[in-house]
């Protein structure tokens, strides 16, 4: 048990990046998080992510309101988060990750295609996959049905450092 301490390497970030990207046939909408917290332990190939909501910044103003207070609920919902495993290795970096995404208080299964560089010290994942807003129970109002697009592209990006 002593021999595995030692040998057990994890790994912590706490300047991640998520963004996303709704395509709509009225307007475009993105916004980023340079919040986001996450545990990667290169020994039982789990992984860990969590960002608060409010930390969402968008373009305008007025959209980071509607975000929060309509749709995504942060007063309720203030957390999101990914835990996950790497299911398989691809090839160098490419990796295979499953796992449970809760975001608006709903928990759904995801499958996800991402990078993964060790490099010395460190590790750095990438990763992009779309979710569907009705997965999440995240009600878009029939007047605004042609401004926010039914799924949305996700965008991961965090370097991690290993703990001491």
């Amino acid at each position: 048990v002593f021999c595995n301490y030692l040998n057990a390497q994890q790994f912590l970030g706490k300047k991640g990046e998520v963004s996303f990207f709704s395509e709509a046939p009225m307007e475009n909408i993105s916004a980023i998080n340079k919040h986001v917290n996450a545990v990667y332990d290169a020994t039982t190939k789990e992984l860990v992510f969590q960002l608060r909501i409010e930390d969402f910044v968008f373009p305008k103003k007025l959209m980071q309101e509607h975000f929060n207070e309509n749709y995504l609920e942060s007063d309720i919902f203030p957390i999101s988060t990914f835990q996950g495993k790497i299911i398989k290795v691809l090839n160098n970096d490419s990796v295979n990750v499953e796992g449970d995404l809760n975001i608006h208080g709903r928990t759904n299964k995801v499958n996800v295609s991402g990078l993964l560089f060790k490099k010395d010290r460190s590790v750095k994942i990438k990763a992009k996959f779309p979710i569907k807003l009705e997965d999440y129970n995240i009600k878009i109002p029939k007047i605004v049905m042609y401004n926010i697009a039914e799924v949305i592209d996700i965008s991961v990006s965090i370097k991690l450092d290993i703990i001491e």
